[in-house]
């Protein structure tokens, strides 16, 4: 008798752990929560609530295909392993199922259990493209996003991926899915939808009337311009897999001609492979190494008032600001937000990247640490393909290239709604001149902190 373990693959389509369990006549499944060990990575309580809500879904989804999900609590890891093996001794069997992660603790793991002469079949279920299969000429996983981006695209073309089509169950309700919900301390996820509404409306609205203008509208952070659904992703609510299925389908010659807007899209989603791609070649990134080690010796200032400042959305930058209440109010933050924040806090104040790494792991619903990662030491310039260290964003002329009229910058800082148009990127000096006192001064100056951030990095570079 074989035990189905699901861990980060909340989803009962494309989900080959799943597929190989039913062939085989599995009954039994069970998803282990671990309170202790998601706060130890710094997980977000919202995301804590939407992974909870997508079991207590899968728990009556799986109770349609005969089997039933056992939800258990557990603090860590460690725990997690004595749970597996007194469950499948209670079953009279060796044998559990998984889909991999990816994580180096999660690996680790993995391979505790297995020491124990259990026997684990396990699948890859994260990504379109099997980690270990792009590889340049030497055999090496890539360090550049470009030609690992040409070599994963030529294996698609030649080898195409593998999908496992829709499964068709009886619907489930959902207002029925509460008693079902593990009584540990989360967040509210409330506002996101849960995955089979996102499959219904949101995913074939993004492909009839948005993905074909995501080029051009993907930066503007006041319009929903982007797919939203990283925090999906991320949980493995929905498969990568099945979204490239329903990308192609909706645009047959995407590989081949590749235009711009859509193309632009699937070019994420590259992004995204590539990071998981990075992290299986590079575990020591899971202890928060630099990827390029010629900056750990940098002295970062870390002033305590500066990151409270950055943290709070007090730091006197109108877009920095509205992008970090963005985040502490919904648990979200747009992407190019993103690197606008992640580059003044390392840039302009001279902060370490792994301070608003954690950070953005406790916030955010999307939480990823591949990607997370990926993003802050590509902001910082210590990462892999990271941008260099002179590019140091304007947070002021990015606020009005992307937020023109400061729409957003308006909807999170509503002390600055009767700010001109023109005067909102840094009101400074609209605001003294009106003797208003509605704002937070600008905690550095934008010159000066680029030019000592570029002496900074400078010593570390020749």
């Amino acid at each position: 008798m074989l035990l189905l373990w699901f861990r980060n693959d909340l989803r009962i389509h494309d989900n080959p752990a799943l597929e190989y369990a039913l062939a085989h006549g599995v009954k039994h499944a069970i998803f282990i929560a671990t309170p202790q060990q998601w706060h130890k990575h710094h997980m977000a309580p919202i995301k804590v609530d939407l992974i909870l809500r997508h079991v207590a879904l899968l728990k009556a989804q799986l109770a349609t295909l005969d089997i039933e999900l056992q939800v258990v609590n557990a603090p860590d890891f460690n725990a997690q392993i004595d749970v597996i093996s007194k469950t499948l001794e209670s079953l009279g069997s060796n044998q559990v199922i998984v889909n991999q992660e990816l994580e180096l603790r999660e690996r680790q793991r993995d391979q505790k259990l297995a020491a124990l002469d259990i026997t684990i079949t396990a699948f890859e279920s994260d990504v379109i493209v099997p980690k270990g299969l792009v590889r340049n000429n030497a055999g090496a996983m890539f360090k550049v996003f470009t030609p690992f981006k040409k070599a994963w695209l030529n294996y698609l073309l030649n080898n195409g991926f593998q999908y496992i089509p829709k499964r068709v169950i009886t619907p489930v309700d959902y207002h029925a899915l509460e008693p079902l919900l593990p009584k540990i301390s989360r967040g509210d996820a409330s506002k996101w939808p849960l995955a089979p509404d996102v499959e219904s409306r949101v995913i074939p609205e993004f492909l009839q009337t948005k993905v074909s203008a995501y080029h051009d509208n993907r930066d503007i952070p006041s319009i929903k311009g982007t797919s939203g659904l990283s925090a999906y992703l991320n949980i493995g609510a929905i498969s990568s897999r099945y979204l490239l299925a329903l990308l192609l389908n909706t645009y047959p010659d995407l590989l081949h001609q590749q235009p711009p807007n859509v193309f632009s899209w699937l070019n994420e989603l590259i992004w995204r492979e590539f990071y998981r791609h990075l992290l299986m070649d590079f575990p020591e990134l899971i202890k928060h190494k630099n990827f390029n080690d010629k900056y750990d010796e940098l002295p970062w200032r870390n002033d305590p008032d500066h990151i409270k400042a950055w943290q709070e959305g007090k730091t006197g930058y109108p877009i920095v600001d509205a992008a970090m209440r963005q985040l502490n109010q919904t648990g979200w933050m747009h992407n190019r937000l993103r690197m606008i924040v992640a580059s003044f806090l390392t840039k302009h104040l001279l902060v370490d990247w792994r301070i608003g790494e954690q950070y953005f792991m406790e916030k955010l619903i999307d939480g990823d640490f591949a990607a997370n990662n990926g993003g802050w030491q590509w902001s910082a310039g210590t990462g892999c393909d990271a941008q260099p260290y002179f590019r140091i964003f304007n947070p002021i002329s990015q606020s009005e290239k992307f937020d023109p009229q400061g729409a957003f910058i308006r909807n999170y800082l509503p002390e600055l709604s009767d700010i001109p148009d023109k005067k909102i990127h840094f009101p400074h000096a609209y605001i003294a001149e009106q003797k208003l006192t509605t704002y937070w001064p600008a905690i550095v100056e934008h010159k000066q902190a680029r030019e000592q951030a570029l002496a900074f990095y400078k010593q570390y570079t020749r």
